[in-house]
C-alpha cells in the first residue's frame, strides 16, 4: 500500500471483478477468496437495477454470468436475488448469488479489503449510476477509508463528483488521450486507468511529474506486472490472484 498525496493509500495489486479466475466474477465469493489470498485490495463492476439499486454486474444482459435472461436494468432486485452467479463459472459455486453494493461494502470491511468500484452504466443510465453509486459509496464506507470510484462514462465521473465532491475518483481509458490531464482536472480525477497492452512510457512519466498514480488492467503474468512497475505504474488488476500479491514487483512510484 503507498500513501498517496490526499493520503489515501494505493495499493499496488487489485483482485479484478473481485476474485479474478479464481471464482464467479463480482460475487461475495470472489471477496471471501481474495481475502484467504492474503490480497488486499479488489475491484469490481456496479449496475442498477430497474429499482435504482447497484449491484455487482459487468454485462448489461443476464446471460453470460448468470441462470438469468434479459437486462440488468429491466430487472428488479427480487429478480435479481433469485439469479444463480456461479453455476455457469463451475457446479462448485451452485447457488452464489448477485450481490449488492451495499452487501460487497459489508464483505470488504468485514475482511479489511480497499476496494475500486467501478461505475457500469448501462447505455443511457450515465448520470443517474454515477450519482446513485457515489451517494451510496460515501454512506456504506462512512467512518473508514473511501474506496476508489472509477469509470470509463466522464458524465458518470460528473455525476459522480457532483453529489461526493471528496470522493477518490479515477478516469479509465483503453489508451490514454492526449488530453487526458485536462479531462482529469476537469472531473478532479486522481488515478489514470488504462490497458496494460497500451501504456505509454511518456504518458507514465508525465503522470508521475504531477503526481498522478497510473493503474493497468488487466495483468496475468507477474513478470509482466514487475516490467509494468519497473516503468513507473503504480498498480495493476489482475485475474491471477493465486500468482500476484501486494508486494508484487520491483518497488514503485512513492505515491
Amino acid at each position: 500500500m503507498r500513501a498517496t498525496p490526499l493520503g489515501w493509500c494505493l495499493p499496488r495489486v487489485f483482485a479484478h471483478r473481485c476474485g479474478g479466475a479464481l471464482a464467479p466474477e463480482n460475487t461475495l465469493a470472489g471477496l471471501h477468496i481474495a481475502a484467504r489470498l492474503g490480497i488486499t485490495a479488489v475491484e469490481f463492476d456496479v449496475m442498477l437495477s430497474a429499482d435504482g439499486t447497484p449491484w455487482l454486474f459487468h454485462d448489461e444482459t443476464l446471460e453470460r454470468t448468470t441462470d438469468g435472461v434479459g437486462r440488468l436494468g429491466a430487472a428488479s432486485d427480487v429478480r435479481l436475488r433469485e439469479l444463480d452467479a456461479g453455476i455457469r463459472r463451475h457446479p462448485a459455486f451452485a447457488g452464489e448469488r448477485v450481490p449488492t453494493l451495499a452487501a460487497a461494502a459489508a464483505s470488504c470491511r468485514q475482511f479489511g479489503l480497499y476496494a475500486n468500484v467501478e461505475i457500469k452504466p448501462a447505455a443511457g443510465c450515465e448520470e443517474l449510476t454515477g450519482a446513485v453509486v457515489a451517494r451510496q459509496v460515501e454512506a456504506l464506507w462512512a467512518g473508514s477509508e473511501q474506496p476508489l470510484v472509477s469509470s470509463f462514462s466522464e458524465v458518470a465521473l460528473r455525476a459522480a463528483r457532483a453529489v461526493a465532491p471528496t470522493l477518490p475518483l479515477g478516469c479509465l481509458f483503453e489508451r490514454v488521450p492526449a488530453d487526458w490531464r485536462q479531462r482529469m482536472r476537469q472531473l478532479g480525477a486522481l488515478t489514470l486507468h488504462c490497458d496494460a497492452a497500451l501504456v505509454d512510457d511518456d504518458v507514465v512519466a508525465e503522470a508521475g511529474s504531477c503526481g498522478v498514480p497510473v493503474l493497468c488492467y488487466t495483468v496475468d503474468d507477474p513478470l509482466l506486472a514487475s516490467a509494468l512497475f519497473s516503468r513507473g505504474v503504480a498498480a495493476v488488476f489482475t485475474d491471477r490472484i493465486d500468482l500476484m500479491g501486494d508486494d508484487q514487483g520491483a518497488a514503485g512510484h512513492p505515491w
